[in-house]
C-alpha cells in the first residue's frame, strides 16, 4: 500500500525515544512542538529534549535505573508526556495508568506491573495512600504540584526533579529493551499488560505518521487521554517523528472542541466513535466549516461520515487497530470513496485473515475473527506481562487473535462487525451490536446508543438498547423500534429499550458497555419491553 509521506529514515537500531528526541531537537531546535491549550504554555523541540533530560537525571538521582518500572497517573498535561520520555531515556519501563483506577484495581496495576515508583498529580495521592500497605515495592513517589501540604509526607515534588542537570543521559538503551507496559481494559478478565519494546513504541508512531500522512506543517489536536497508546504512541510520538506540532487539551469537551480546533490552527485530529456521535448530534452552526482541519481519523467510521465531512469541511479516515498490534489496517484519503465505512486494507508488512473458530480462513463476505501477523521488526507487542498462557492463547497458530469480528470484501478491505463478546445470538441469528448501533445513530434524535444482549426466556438472547437523545430532541420507544424496523432486519429490532441521560465512559469516551449491560440485567423490569407492548415485526 502506498505511503502518503516520506520514509522517515530511522533504521531499526536507532528506534529508541532517547535517540529520536535528541535527533529532533538537533534538527528542529526552537520549532514549536507542544502547545498546552488550558494554560497556553508552549514547548519547542529543544525544550522537550532538555526538560526530559533534567527529569531523567532527577529520577536517576533518586534511584530509578534502567529496567525499573515507573507508574504514571495524570490527566493530560505536558508533564505526563515529559515523564514518559524521561523514563524511556533512562531505559526504565513506563506503566501508564488510567486515572479512573482506585482501590483494588489500582493495587492490581501497581503490584502486577512491579512498579517501584509512582509519578502522579497531587490529586491522585489520596488513592495511593489508601492502598500503600498493599504495594510494598514502591520506593519513590513523585507528585506534580506537591508542596508541604501534600497528602503524603514522603512525596517528592515534580519540580524538584527538574532542578537536575540537562546533560544527555549516559545509560545505553537498546531497541529491544522493554519500554512500556500498556494495559488493556480488562472487561473480560484481569487487565493485561502489553510488553512494548523501545523499538515498538517508536514503530507505532512512525507507522501512524506514514499511514495517515502526517506533515511537518501539521498541527495535531489531541484530546484523547495520553495514557493510552492511541494518543501517546500513535499521535504524539508520530507527530514528533514527522516534525509536526501538537495542540494538547486536558480532555475531550464537546462544547469546547471546535473553539480549540480553531484557536490552535489544528489541521489533523483523532476521534473515537462516541465522541464523533456527540459532535454530530449538536445543533449545526453557520461557522461549522470555519476550521483548518484537513483530516480527522475516526474509529469506527460513523454511518453519517459523508454528512460530517460536508458539514465541517474535512476528510475522514479510519482504520482497525489495538494496543497489541498498533494499526492493522488503514483507510486513507487515497482509498476509493466507495470503500468508505471500511477499516481499509492491511498496512505494509501486515497480513490479515478473517477466520472461523478453528482459525480456518473464510471467504470474502463471511464474518469471523480478525487475525493479524506482522513482518515488521518490533511491529507488535511482545506479549502480556507475567501472563504466558494468555500470550500463547492470543498468538496460537502464528496469528494474533484480536477478539474482534469482521469480514473482507473481494478487494481486501476490512469491515468491522463486532467484538466477539458483544455479538448477540437471537433465535439462531448472529446479530452485530455494532450494526444495530450504526443504524440507530442515523436517527436525528439520537446522540449515542449502546446495543447489547439480554438473556431470553428461550435460553438465547434478546436485543436491548440504551439510548442517549440529542439535546432538545424527543423520541418514544415505539417510534424508535418502528424506525429500526424500517432500516434493519426484523430479527435485529430491539426488544428492550431505555433512555439514559448519559453513559458510563472510559477516559477516551468509549461507552463502558459491560456496565450498561450489568445495570440493565439488574433492572430489567424498568426497561420498556416491545413484547409486553404487543409490537411485533416479521419478514
Amino acid at each position: 500500500m502506498a505511503s502518503l509521506v516520506r520514509d522517515y529514515g530511522y533504521p531499526v537500531s536507532e528506534r529508541t525515544m532517547a535517540h529520536i528526541v535528541a535527533d529532533k531537537a538537533a534538527k528542529n531546535g526552537d520549532k514549536p512542538f507542544l502547545h498546552y491549550l488550558p494554560d497556553g504554555r508552549r514547548f519547542s523541540y529543544r525544550d522537550v529534549h532538555l526538560i526530559t533530560n533534567r527529569l531523567a537525571n532527577g529520577l536517576a538521582a533518586r534511584g530509578i535505573a534502567k529496567g525499573d518500572h515507573v507508574a504514571v497517573m495524570m490527566d493530560n498535561c505536558p508533564e505526563q508526556f515529559f515523564a514518559y520520555l524521561a523514563i524511556a531515556k533512562l531505559g526504565a519501563v513506563a506503566v501508564p495508568l488510567n486515572t479512573a483506577a482506585r482501590g483494588m484495581l489500582l493495587t492490581y496495576f501497581l503490584t502486577h506491573s512491579d512498579a517501584v515508583a509512582f509519578v502522579a498529580e497531587r490529586g491522585y495521592l489520596a488513592r495511593l495512600s489508601e492502598i500503600r500497605a498493599d504495594v510494598p515495592l514502591l520506593k519513590l513517589i513523585v507528585a506534580l504540584d506537591a508542596d508541604s501540604d501534600a497528602e503524603m509526607d514522603d512525596a517528592e515534588p515534580f519540580a524538584a526533579l527538574l532542578e537536575a542537570s540537562d546533560d544527555d543521559i549516559v545509560t545505553l538503551v537498546a531497541v529491544s529493551d522493554l519500554a512500556m507496559l500498556a494495559y488493556t481494559s480488562g472487561t473480560t478478565g484481569p487487565s493485561k499488560g502489553n510488553m512494548l519494546a523501545q523499538g515498538t513504541t517508536v514503530y507505532y508512531g512512525l507507522t501512524t505518521a506514514e499511514s495517515h500522512g502526517y506533515r511537518d506543517d501539521d498541527v495535531i489536536y489531541v484530546c484523547l487521554p495520553i495514557n493510552h497508546s492511541n494518543a501517546l504512541l500513535c499521535t504524539l510520538y508520530g507527530a514528533m517523528i514527522a516534525d509536526a506540532q501538537v495542540a494538547l487539551a486536558r480532555r475531550f469537551s464537546a462544547s469546547r472542541y471546535w473553539d480549540d480546533i480553531r484557536s490552535s490552527g489544528a489541521t489533523l485530529t483523532n476521534l473515537l466513535g462516541s465522541m464523533i456521535n456527540i459532535l454530530w448530534s449538536r445543533e449545526a452552526r453557520d461557522d461549522d466549516r470555519d476550521n483548518q482541519l484537513r483530516m480527522c481519523n475516526c474509529v469506527p467510521a460513523p454511518p453519517f461520515g459523508r454528512g460530517f465531512e460536508h458539514r465541517f469541511g474535512l476528510r475522514l479516515t479510519s482504520g482497525f487497530g489495538l494496543t497489541d498490534y498498533c494499526l492493522g489496517t488503514v483507510y486513507t484519503i487515497l482509498d476509493p470513496a466507495s470503500k468508505y465505512g471500511s477499516a481499509g486494507r492491511p498496512r505494509s508488512g501486515v497480513s490479515l485473515v478473517v477466520a472461523d473458530e478453528h482459525d480456518v480462513p473464510l471467504a470474502p463476505g463471511e464474518v469471523g475473527e480478525i487475525l493479524l501477523r506482522t513482518d515488521n521488526l518490533y511491529g507488535a507487542s511482545a506479549g502480556y506481562y507475567k501472563m504466558p498462557e494468555a500470550t500463547v492463547a492470543a498468538s496460537r497458530n502464528g496469528w494474533w487473535h484480536t477478539g474482534d469480528r469482521g469480514y473482507l470484501d473481494p478487494d481486501g478491505y476490512l469491515y468491522f462487525a463486532d467484538r466477539k463478546k458483544d455479538s448477540i445470538r437471537r433465535r439462531g441469528e448472529n446479530i452485530s451490536s455494532f450494526e444495530v448501533e450504526s443504524v440507530l445513530l442515523q436517527h436525528a434524535a439520537i446522540a449515542d446508543v449502546a446495543a447489547y444482549p439480554l438473556k431470553s426466556e428461550m435460553a438465547e438472547e434478546e436485543v436491548a438498547v440504551s439510548v442517549m437523545l440529542a439535546e432538545g430532541q424527543q423520541l418514544t420507544e415505539v417510534e424508535l423500534v418502528e424506525y429500526a424496523a424500517r432500516n434493519m432486519a426484523y430479527y435485529m429490532v430491539p426488544r428492550f429499550v431505555e433512555f439514559v441521560e448519559d453513559f458510563p465512559r472510559t477516559q477516551s469516551q468509549k461507552v463502558e458497555k459491560y456496565k450498561v449491560r450489568a445495570a440493565a440485567e439488574a433492572n430489567r423490569n424498568l426497561l420498556w419491553d416491545r413484547d409486553k407492548a404487543g409490537i411485533t415485526f416479521t419478514r
